[in-house]
Parts: structure tokens; C-alpha cells; sequence
């Protein structure tokens, strides 16, 4: 059996319904889909391990055969293109949005002459530990059932058993159309009635093109990466709730070879304000309205138990667990399910949570009284609790620290609740937390700056630096004009940039029982973007976003960070933190050419 490992990060495009995910390579294998939900135990899990794990090839059978691919215009629909000598045929793959029950369907039209193809199913539930039970509905229908799951699989020829495959030789000549259509189900209820692909594929494109038409904004010469990172936004939403994922994936790694791989088909708080403003830049009110009200309802309850982190419902428990027969990406182990950070305390995402709302206020999203409500209990809550350390915004595996930016963002958790209060008429105690927040601006330029450095620094008492701090501005913390700012985008510079691009931070300094090394982190790299656009560097604004831009795939996709030296994406793909950044950077950048606004309504002259 084929021992061949995953192609590189940046080779896969991803196929979605709203529902999950899946991702598929440039030589036609899907190598990664979990379903019902993207949080779902993977039937596919080639990508962190072998074929024998799980994957459906679809391809020429000639491995010389050239290979481009493109999506189509404003949709998620992906079409592989494979020509030979003697003729080219294209692969059309999509999962049709909504799908009750859900499909991946896989086309195969005939454009020149004829094409030998091969097919090669292997379906391994339960992460690649779980071999099926497969039978034969008919000569061309395949059932693959193990617990409570069962897949599907309609083809248009016959398929024989082959070393625990599924697999099939067939030609494809000019003019030809031929539908795989895979499907799953629950294994204790009878199989999903077949469905009509050509229809499908009719029924996905108007989706995609319906969604994109409403597209805010004059976007110049990005309005490709804009259009594009919207609909990856949009792909990674779970309909039902409103809840977006981070990405599909877990455990790429940070570093090839390395052990920070991490689950990240988890909702996090942190992404909140980010989100909302994409959206509500772009103009999609339904999805912002609808993540509000997913943040609203995840966070709700006792303020003291609020997490970073929360499944695609609202689920509080992510236990994290290892599994030991994948090896991982390119053998980075170990594979991790679950993430251990759900139990961590970061006092930033209160101000994100805070940042958010405010935000969705703004834009004009209907008032919400459970939304004001939370808002009140998590500051009541943060009073008590802004003092402590905490494991800050990159959620290290060390001792708690006085992180600067997690002390800026309390900062930025009242300053919302007082503009809450001022701006729109809703009842808090105005006088109290006016003097909370002077009170903790003070604390952070006193101990999260380090004079002898000219900037300020990752935690109290450290020398370290930080990313997040570029924040600072955008955050209405204080001005692009303050020269302490200017000092620390200059330490930045010094310190944390790799080939151009920004490093979160030196990690093995502040990490436990991590090895220290990662790629630098794109999403950090937007925001130098942003800060010089808001120091009036708009000549380094552009190129460095037009650097960025140019990271992505040939379809346009980021995964979380980039390795200079490899020339190469790592991390968790596609990933939404980095396509949040990239939108929110155009829009500052963008044909307006109006200086950024502070990314969650904060003032932008705020003084010590």
C-alpha cells in the first residue's frame, strides 16, 4: 500500500458547506474532511498521516499529467484541470451549502480527447483508527459504516476492493460528464437518497454568487483577495449557530517537525471584534448579527467562567487528548484533539468580547438587552480580576504573567462600557469606571514600558517583546503619534521581523516545555501594516500588504503563519485569523484612503 505523505500546506484548496470542511490537494486527493461539523471525528485524515488514513483521490492516472486549478468566480467551487498528450479533462469539486443530508461531489468533464482516471477511496473513521465496513448497494453504490457513522458513495462505474480500497480505472473523453457524489449519514437510519449533481452544482453557484453580490465597498486592485477571504470567512461559519472556527484543521504545525500543533476548530472570543468589523465592513449584516448572537449566548452565564474558547454551539469542554497512530504533518507530532487553553485565563478577550459589541452597536446591529446585561456582569467581574496574571493573548504554556497587552485590553473592556454608556443612553456606573480606566491606562505606560528600550514590552518586568502591541492605536489605547509607540514599532523592527515578515514573539522565552521556533505569524504582520498606515508610512503600508498578499496560495488562501527561510505556510489552513487581518487591512488601505479607524471604537488620542 502507498506509504506517500500529505502535499505541502499551501497545495490544498478548501471545499465547504457551512456545516464542515474538507481540504483538497493539487493531485485531486482529499486529504482532510470531518463530518457532520467541523469538530467532527475525521473520515479523512491522510493529511496527518498517510492515505492508509484515509482520503479520496480523484485524478489522472498518468502522474505527469499537468496540473492548474482555479475556483470559480465568487464561489467555493473548485475546478482541477489535469491534460496529458492525449487530452485534458477537469475535476469540479464542491459541497453544496445546507446539505441535509451533506455531499462532496466530485465532477469529472471531458475537454480534449481522452484521459485515463483512478479513483481511490479509503474512508477511516475516528481519525484513521477505525477500518469500515463496506458493502454494496448496487453495483455502483458503495456503503462504508462503523459506529454511528456511514458514508455513501455514488459512482458512475463500478468500484472493486483493493488492499482495504476502493478504487477504479476509467477514461474520460471530450464532451463527457461524470458525477461522484459521497455522502454521509447516521449508520441507524437507512442510506441518503442519491442527488443530482448537475443540479447541485447549479444550486452552489447561485449560493456563492448571490452572497458575494452583496459585497460592500470599493476594494481597487484587492477586490479579489477581498472577495476571496470573504467567502473562506463565510466557508469556516457553522450555519446553525453562527459560530466561526479558527480553521478545519488541527495540529499543522508551527514548525515542521515541531510540537506546537494545535486543534483550532474551536470559536474563539479573541476573534470577535476582528470578525465583526470584516463583516460589517463588507456589508453582511446577517453573518455579523449572527456571530454577535453566537458570542452573546457562548459567553453567557457566570462572568467567572467565561473562556477563550467555546465548540462551534457554544460547547464549554475541549479536553484535550493526543493520538498516538497519526504521526502528524510531515511527522510533527503529536496530533492533538481538543485544546487545553479553554481552561486558561486571558484577560484580554474581555476587552474583545467589550470591543465587539460596541462595535456591533456602531454599525447599527438592533440593540440587544442580553448583550448589554453580559457586558455589565463581565465588567463587574473584570473590576475584581484585572490585577491578576494571566496566560495573554498567545496563550502560553508557562507561568501567569502581567501581560501588557492583556492589562491594555481591560483598558479597552471599560472604555467600551463607558462609550456604551455615552454614546447610546445604557445604564452602567459611568463615574466608577471612568476612574477604573485612567487607573489602568496609568498602570500599563508605568509598568509595561521599558524606558532603556524605548518600548513597550511583552509583560511587566520582561525585556521581551510583543506583536499584540501593535495594536496599540488601532485599539484607541494611544495615538500612532505617541513617541513610545513609535519606539516600539521600532523595537519590533529590530526584533521580531524575519525577511519582512513579524514574529509574535521569541517563543521558548515565555513557553514551558516548548521548543523554541515558529514561522513568523501572518496575522501580526497585517497589523505593522496597519500601524504604519496609521504613522502615516502609507508607502510601507502598501508594500508590506502587497508582500502578504502575495504569501497566498495559488486560490488565494493563508494558513496561520509563514516560514521565510522554507518559503513555505505552516500552521492550521485556511486559517480565519490571518483572512480577518488581511480584509480588515484592505479596508484601511483601500481607495478611501482614509487613516484606520481604532479597530473597536476606542478614541485614537488617548492620553496616559
Amino acid at each position: 500500500m502507498s506509504t506517500a505523505m500529505a502535499g505541502r500546506i499551501e497545495d490544498y484548496a478548501l471545499l465547504g458547506d457551512c456545516y464542515s470542511a474538507a481540504l483538497v490537494g493539487k493531485d485531486g486527493s482529499v486529504d482532510w474532511l470531518c463530518w457532520p461539523r467541523f469538530d467532527a471525528d475525521a473520515c479523512f485524515a491522510a493529511l496527518l498521516g498517510t492515505p492508509e488514513h484515509g482520503r479520496w483521490l480523484l485524478a489522472a492516472a498518468d502522474a505527469s499529467a499537468r496540473v492548474s486549478r482555479r475556483y470559480r468566480d465568487d464561489t467555493l467551487i473548485l475546478e482541477t484541470r489535469f491534460e496529458t498528450d492525449e487530452g485534458a479533462v477537469v475535476v469540479i469539486d464542491f459541497m453544496p451549502p445546507h446539505g441535509d443530508p451533506p455531499n462532496l461531489i466530485r465532477i469529472v468533464a471531458g475537454e480534449r480527447g481522452t484521459v485515463r482516471m483512478r479513483t481511490e477511496l479509503v474512508v477511516r473513521y475516528g481519525y484513521g483508527a477505525t477500518v469500515p465496513w463496506c458493502s454494496k448497494l448496487d453495483p455502483q453504490t458503495l456503503m462504508a459504516v462503523a459506529g454511528p457513522d456511514m458514508v455513501v458513495l455514488r459512482s458512475p462505474m463500478p468500484l472493486r476492493g483493493q488492499d482495504l480500497r476502493s478504487v477504479a480505472e476509467f477514461s474520460v473523453s471530450a464532451g463527457e460528464r461524470l458525477s461522484f457524489v459521497l455522502c454521509w449519514g447516521p449508520s441507524h437510519l437507512p442510506p441518503p437518497e442519491g442527488t443530482d449533481a448537475e443540479c447541485e452544482l447549479s444550486r452552489t453557484a447561485k449560493f456563492w454568487t448571490d452572497w458575494c453580490a452583496a459585497h460592500r465597498g470599493d476594494r481597487g486592485a484587492w477586490d479579489e483577495a477581498v472577495s476571496r477571504s470573504l467567502i473562506t470567512l463565510k466557508a469556516l461559519t457553522y450555519a446553525p449557530t453562527g459560530g466561526i472556527v479558527a480553521a478545519p484543521t488541527t495540529s499543522l504545525p508551527e514548525r515542521i517537525g515541531g510540537a506546537r500543533n494545535w486543534d483550532y476548530r474551536f470559536c474563539w472570543l479573541r476573534d470577535a471584534t476582528m470578525t465583526l468589523l470584516a463583516l460589517l465592513n463588507a456589508g453582511h449584516l446577517a453573518e455579523a448579527k449572527a456571530w454577535r448572537e453566537w458570542l452573546v449566548r457562548a459567553a453567557a452565564g457566570a462572568p467567572s467562567q467565561t473562556q477563550i474558547l467555546y465548540g462551534i454551539a457554544g460547547e464549554r469542554r475541549a479536553t484535550e487528548w493526543e493520538v498516538p497512530w497519526l504521526p502528524g504533518y510531515e511527522g510533527s507530532a503529536p496530533v492533538r484533539i481538543g485544546n487545553a487553553a479553554h481552561r486558561q485565563l486571558q484577560l484580554d478577550v474581555f476587552g474583545e468580547v467589550m470591543g465587539a459589541l460596541h462595535q456591533a452597536r456602531l454599525n447599527g446591529l438592533a440593540a440587544s438587552e442580553s448583550a448589554w446585561a453580559l457586558q455589565l456582569a463581565l465588567l463587574e467581574h473584570l473590576e475584581q480580576i484585572w490585577e491578576e496574571p494571566d496566560e495573554g493573548i498567545w496563550e502560553v504554556r508557562g507561568p501567569r504573567q502581567h501581560f501588557t497587552f492583556s492589562k491594555a485590553m481591560a483598558w479597552v473592556a471599560f472604555d467600551r462600557g463607558i462609550k456604551g454608556i455615552e454614546a447610546f443612553g445604557l445604564k452602567g456606573p459611568l463615574e466608577r469606571w471612568c476612574t477604573l480606566r485612567e487607573r489602568i491606562h496609568a498602570d500599563v505606560c508605568r509598568h509595561g514600558f521599558d524606558a532603556e528600550l524605548g518600548s513597550f514590552v511583552q509583560a511587566y518586568g520582561s525585556r521581551q517583546l510583543d506583536a499584540s502591541l501593535l495594536l496599540l492605536p488601532t485599539l484607541g489605547f494611544l495615538p500612532a503619534s505617541d513617541p513610545r509607540f513609535a519606539g516600539t514599532v521600532a523595537a519590533i523592527e529590530r526584533r521580531l521581523l524575519t525577511e519582512g515578515f513579524v514574529l509574535r514573539y521569541h517563543t521558548g522565552q515565555t513557553d514551558d516545555g516548548l521548543p523554541a521556533g515558529e514561522g513568523a505569524f501572518l496575522a501580526c504582520s497585517f497589523w505593522l501594516a496597519d500601524a504604519y498606515a496609521l504613522m502615516g508610512r502609507t508607502e510601507e503600508a502598501r508594500k508590506l500588504f502587497e508582500r502578504l498578499l502575495a504569501l497566498r496560495n495559488d486560490v488565494g488562501l493563508l494558513a496561520e503563519e509563514y516560514d521565510p527561510a522554507a518559503r513555505r505556510q505552516i500552521g492550521n489552513f485556511p486559517q480565519a485569523f490571518s483572512h480577518i487581518s488581511l480584509l480588515n487591512t484592505a479596508h484601511n488601505l483601500g481607495p478611501a484612503a482614509k487613516p484606520p479607524e481604532p479597530r473597536a471604537g476606542g478614541r485614537s488620542d488617548a492620553a496616559d
